[in-house]
């Protein structure tokens, strides 16, 4: 399924799971009405920050944007490659592709291809208490910003960190960065 689909089904789906209208997911969100029914019906890719605000007003991680749920009861454990979600941020450039299956699993893997010199912050984010986030170079350099600690990451570094912050992402290189993200929500006990 193309990835403006699983965005369009995902929003849509959350919306309607609250009962709410266009109207109320435009005002909460500060993404205008007729943005939403775009992005909606996938006549639209959507920047990080537009999808930052849609996530932060339906009180889910940016990252369940992106999930594909499973249409079946046994969906298959195998994410065959070019069957993976790609999305490309139209603003920064920065292509994001889900790794992982349908099966519900609490972690999720990210590749993630960030172009030399941009930057993304997403500032209205989700206070996600319940998410860690590691992030493991695999080549290039990133400047990593939570809360307002900013870490500078070189190949094979792994950075660790909770998503209850505002972050910031930042390629000051001039190659592409290339990561791994791996995304774990924690059960009321710890993971």
């Amino acid at each position: 399924m193309d990835i403006n689909q699983i965005i369009a089904l995902r929003v849509r789906d959350l919306r309607s799971q609250r009962g709410w209208s266009l109207e109320v997911l435009a005002t909460r969100s500060g993404v205008s009405r007729s943005t939403i029914s775009l992005i909606e019906r996938g006549e639209s890719s959507p920047t990080a920050i537009v999808l930052d605000r849609l996530a932060t007003a339906l009180s889910v991680p940016l990252a369940s944007l992106f999930e594909q749920h499973a249409r079946e009861d046994s969906p298959s454990p195998l994410s065959p490659a070019g069957q993976q979600a790609v999305w490309t941020d139209p603003a920064s450039g920065y292509v994001r592709r889900h790794l992982s299956s349908a099966v519900p699993c609490p972690t999720q893997l990210v590749e993630v291809l960030f172009p030399a010199g941009q930057r993304v912050s997403y500032e209205t984010s989700l206070q996600e208490s319940d998410v860690i986030q590691q992030l493991w170079m695999i080549g290039g350099t990133m400047e990593v910003r939570v809360g307002e600690t900013t870490w500078q990451l070189q190949k094979g570094d792994c950075l660790t960190m909770k998503l209850d912050r505002p972050n910031a992402f930042h390629n000051p290189g001039r190659v592409t960065a290339r990561y791994l993200v791996a995304l774990t929500r924690l059960s009321p006990e710890g993971i």
